[in-house]
């Protein structure tokens, strides 16, 4: 990367789901360059240390905090490279360092590259076959930054256009109700017949995969690691496959 202000510049990257042989060589090339990285404590984690470069893990909440970290790094010359799971613009610190940029206009003029990476619904629909092999949305169903009454509507109106869905963050401890509540919306909008994919920790020693139908899934099969497919009315199984028809008919 072309040095900005002061040489310094500021790369946003993906690490994708998890295994080292899908961090794409541009990512790489970067990392191997930084003087510094930047992001959530385990994916930092998954940076090995070297001389010359600074780690800086912080916690999960702190999206902003850690987007002006790295653009007053970068304006003061330093390389430095934040890390995202997956790809840094779904779901992840690109939006945040972009809304960082706008509240800190002197930092507009340094050099900043979004590196694209391998996201975990396309991992784990590569496991499957070719679930979102039609037109297809994405959920996040957390509701740390948005209500839940959006995320009910969004569903709905997806599921009622017919998309196959993606869905991040489906359950945590502290919301373990709401996906329950989600398969409920489904099983109204879908039938109990639909195919739907549970993905966790895809690429990873701990990678399980699970299908299943909408009237056969319960909320204990997903968790904060596991990325949700589901299929739409023309989805189906093929052997051991599941896909999605290219065609609309």
């Amino acid at each position: 990367m072309s040095g900005g202000v002061n040489g310094g510049w500021l790369a946003v990257a993906g690490l994708g789901p998890g295994d080292a042989a899908l961090v794409t060589p541009a990512v790489s090339s970067a990392l191997a360059a930084a003087t510094d990285v930047v992001g959530y404590i385990p994916y930092v984690a998954r940076i090995a240390p070297r001389e010359g470069l600074t780690l800086h893990p912080s916690d999960n909440r702190v999206e902003l905090d850690r987007a002006r970290h790295a653009l007053e790094m970068a304006a003061a010359g330093k390389h430095v490279v934040v890390v995202s799971s997956g790809d840094p613009g779904v779901f992840a610190m690109a939006a945040a360092i972009f809304e960082a940029l706008e509240q800190t206009p002197q930092f507009q003029q340094l050099d900043i590259r979004i590196l694209p990476g391998i996201t975990a619904m396309l991992a784990a629909a590569a496991r499957a076959g070719a679930p979102l092999g039609h037109d297809f949305c994405a959920i996040n169903l957390s509701d740390n930054l948005k209500p839940w009454d959006l995320v009910e509507r969004r569903l709905r109106l997806a599921a009622q256009a017919d998309f196959a869905m993606a869905f991040y963050n489906p359950r945590s401890s502290s919301r373990p109700h709401q996906f329950a509540r989600v398969l409920e919306i489904l099983r109204e909008e879908c039938g109990p017949d639909r195919l739907i994919l549970f993905a966790r920790a895809i690429s990873t020693p701990q990678e399980e995969i699970n299908s299943t139908t909408l009237g056969e899934a319960t909320p204990d099969m997903a968790d904060m690691r596991t990325v949700v497919l589901v299929g739409n009315a023309a989805t189906r199984r093929v052997g051991r496959y599941i896909y999605t028809p290219r065609s609309a008919k």
